[in-house]
């Protein structure tokens, strides 16, 4: 994960941060990953082939590849080659390629071609780190653990909902304070919310709904606020245009 530039924020307290999974939960209803998958053997390919790609680009190219392969016995026969084919859109396809048959014969050697709900033997297999099991676990076997990409990673420093160095300790940081009632949907919450409105260069502060809870100290809104006041306060020049937003 590269490093991100966080200011560590005050920690917020377990009524806050009811109330922020409350208004996450209001603004997407049912939370859902984005990754395309039929079982759970597809979605552990499709969450080891996510790794420094997007959700759309793994889509676009697991898409016609689970069509043909859903199962480990299928994917070891189509090979590291006929895998490779599919997914050279894919960042780092040829280590990906081979993890996945590595991974695939694990699971027919070791567990009868079924995915594990084990974290340990979930770890066990290439290419799958504690992210991923994470992902299937609670994905594919409803467990209430929370997955910690780099998304999550930035909404809960950013909003004192947990504040970490290394995403294990927000992990444990956020199985403590994430109410049980909300535990299930909460990766999805944070990452998509992550993803889409508390972006990593310009957050969307404005309209972010947990503007209020939030204890991020270089909020977009604030400044664009403050800069909304102070251009009010000058008199327009004398046949100035108004701009377009």
């Amino acid at each position: 994960m590269q490093s991100q530039s966080i200011t560590r924020p005050r920690k917020l307290t377990r009524a806050a941060a009811a109330d922020l999974y409350a208004r996450l939960a209001e603004a997407r209803p049912e939370p859902r990953t984005e990754l395309d998958y039929v079982n759970p053997f597809t979605l552990v390919v499709a969450v080891a082939l996510s790794a420094q790609a997007t959700d759309k680009g793994v889509n676009r190219a697991t898409g016609p590849l689970f069509q043909i392969v859903d199962t480990p016995e299928k994917m070891v026969a189509l090979g590291e080659d006929g895998l490779a084919a599919h997914i050279k859109t894919i960042g780092l396809w040829r280590s990906k390629a081979k993890n996945v048959i590595a991974l695939s014969q694990q699971l027919i050697d070791l567990h009868g071609g079924e995915v594990p709900h084990d974290r340990a033997a979930l770890e066990a297999l290439p290419g799958v780190g504690r992210k991923t099991a994470n992902v299937v676990l609670a994905e594919a076997f409803g467990e209430a653990t929370i997955a910690v990409d780099t998304h999550v990673f930035r909404v809960a420093n950013r909003t004192g909902l947990a504040a970490g160095k290394t995403p294990e300790a927000v992990e444990q940081q956020l199985l403590r304070i994430t109410p049980p009632e909300y535990m299930q949907g909460a990766h999805h919450w944070l990452i998509l919310h992550g993803r889409y409105v508390c972006l990593a260069r310009t957050p969307k502060c404005l309209v972010c709904p947990v503007n209020e809870i939030c204890l991020y100290r270089h909020k977009t809104g604030a400044q664009v606020k403050v800069s909304a006041r102070a251009s009010a306060k000058k008199p327009a020049p004398s046949g100035a245009k108004a701009k377009k937003r």
